[in-house]
């Protein structure tokens, strides 16, 4: 099958200069096809960098999960998505109705019908289908471009599509099983609809994917953090090796390797108050540089969460830290001072002094220039610590979660005296505490099967024991899929 590409500003212009005459004289129509677009990238790279500039940009625009809902604006809404299912953020007020029923309330993830099912589905399969135009488009999966340029874009596109199916493993299975058939897997633009295939076999393209995206990104200098590089390949690779429980030594490895090597400082103090709303903040590893342009407002992450945005945080809808995990934050720890305090007031625990627009006028921020944050070098500590305390090598595990918390408790003496499981309790607590609301909590619980608890600020299930494979906190293969794929209606 052909794919055909419409052909945009972008493309005529490479065409017009970038190509010979009898290439323009044998392609008058206003399309190319993909055999097309992959041989003028050839000789021109910017054919596929606007492709690939659309991807980062579907990873945040709204409707790209297929709905007008408030809640569809990309990667950072199933971030809230999963931040709620933790159990570590709390829906503490409900006046719009946003996430009570289908995802606090767990009503779309037993049902198949409800939408939130499709929309999670359909975003990281539309990431997946246009990483896959671009890779088919720059040789295939197993062709290395010989210009340099078209080599970091296969690089990144291959990243983005190891990023999405990770995120599809985790919403979709609730835990590693390696013989368990759970999603179909798409590696062509070719690939119109498949069966159910085991989790080992997506698992073994995700790695084999961020191993060549770590090589063949290995000279790439971004231009700008919005793009994923080297270092945020091999943290999703990290991520990746980490949730199959059994390769601690390589996450250990690829997380030092960022540590000492990608140029990243652990937010200090003052940066974990200063509102989590700058790209170039030092310790970040990747995002989105949100200016006017971007024409984000009321329905966007900011729009959901900050209620000094013009956002449900601030008209109704509150999103807080679950009470328990708050009171398990040292007095003196700084992160404590991320929340508002419990006062008996509407925004009791949440995140005013973590996220924030800089004016901090309630309700004031309506275009959304403030940043999106994926990636973090704090994670990288994170992950070495527990892949360390898991091999056993406790005195590195207690090292590297000395160097994150030194920075946000004035004495770090008790971790010296942890055992084992109090030590791998203590990572995972440290955990959730430092990437609240960044969409960790719940990758973090699958990983360490941990179990939720939830606490009196929440609206539904107060005070439930909520196991990590528990069937509520996953979303279920969408009626749509069922119904428009005959591989998958036979396998259900």
């Amino acid at each position: 099958m052909k794919h055909i590409y419409k052909l945009s500003a972008l493309v005529l212009f490479v065409v017009s200069v970038g190509c010979t005459k009898d290439y323009l004289n044998e392609t008058p129509s206003e399309f190319l096809t993909q055999e097309q677009v992959g041989e003028a990238a050839t000789f021109n790279p910017a054919v596929i960098e606007g492709t690939i500039s659309g991807i980062y940009s579907t990873m945040f625009e709204t409707g790209t999960g297929g709905t007008t809902g408030h809640d569809d604006f990309g990667h950072k809404g199933y971030d809230i998505y999963s931040d709620f299912l933790s159990g570590d953020m709390a829906l503490s007020v409900s006046t719009y109705g946003w996430y009570r029923a289908d995802i606090t309330e767990f009503q779309a993830t037993q049902d198949f019908t409800r939408t939130r099912n499709y929309i999670v589905w359909r975003y990281y399969y539309r990431i997946i289908r246009s990483t896959n135009l671009v890779i088919d488009a720059l040789g295939g999966n197993d062709f290395i471009p010989e210009l340099e340029e078209n080599k970091y874009l296969m690089g990144q596109a291959k990243a983005i599509r190891a990023h999405s199916y990770f995120y599809l493993t985790q919403y979709f299975a609730n835990s590693y099983e390696p013989t368990a058939e759970i999603l179909p897997i798409y590696d062509s633009a070719d690939d119109l609809n498949g069966p159910k295939v085991i989790t080992s076999e997506i698992y073994a393209l995700m790695e084999k994917d961020l191993n060549e995206a770590i090589s063949l990104m290995d000279n790439f200098s971004r231009t700008s953090k919005s793009q994923v590089d080297k270092s945020v390949a091999q943290g999703i690779l990290a991520y990746v090796l980490a949730s199959k429980g059994d390769s601690h030594q390589q996450v250990m490895e690829l997380t030092e390797d960022i540590i000492n090597n990608g140029g990243y400082t652990l937010m200090d103090e003052t940066e974990v108050l200063g509102g989590f709303n700058d790209l170039n903040t030092p310790g970040w590893m990747w995002g989105v540089d949100l200016t006017v342009d971007n024409g984000l407002g009321l329905i966007s992450w900011w729009g959901q969460m900050d209620r000094y945005t013009y956002s449900y945080a601030w008209a109704g809808d509150a999103k807080a830290i679950d009470a328990g995990l708050y009171d398990a934050i040292p007095v003196d720890d700084v992160r404590k001072g991320q929340f508002a305090e419990p006062l008996g007031e509407y925004q009791d625990l949440m995140p005013l002094n973590k996220f924030y627009a800089p004016d901090k006028i309630i309700g004031g921020q309506s275009n959304i220039t403030t940043d999106y944050i994926y990636m973090r070098v704090a994670e990288m500590y994170l992950l070495n610590a527990e892949a360390a305390a898991k091999s056993g090598d406790i005195a590195k595990a207690q090292i590297m979660l000395k160097a994150l918390l030194d920075k946000r408790v004035p004495n770090t003496a008790y971790v010296d005296t942890l055992t084992s499981q109090q030590l791998l309790d203590e990572i995972y607590l440290q955990t959730r505490i430092e990437l609240w609301g960044e969409g960790k909590s719940y990758l973090s619980l699958k990983r360490n099967q941990g179990t939720v608890f939830r606490g009196s600020n929440h609206l539904s299930f107060v005070g439930e024991a909520i196991t990590f494979d528990d069937e509520r906190l996953t979303f279920e293969i969408p009626q749509s899929e069922i119904q428009n794929n005959p591989h998958i209606s036979s396998q259900n």
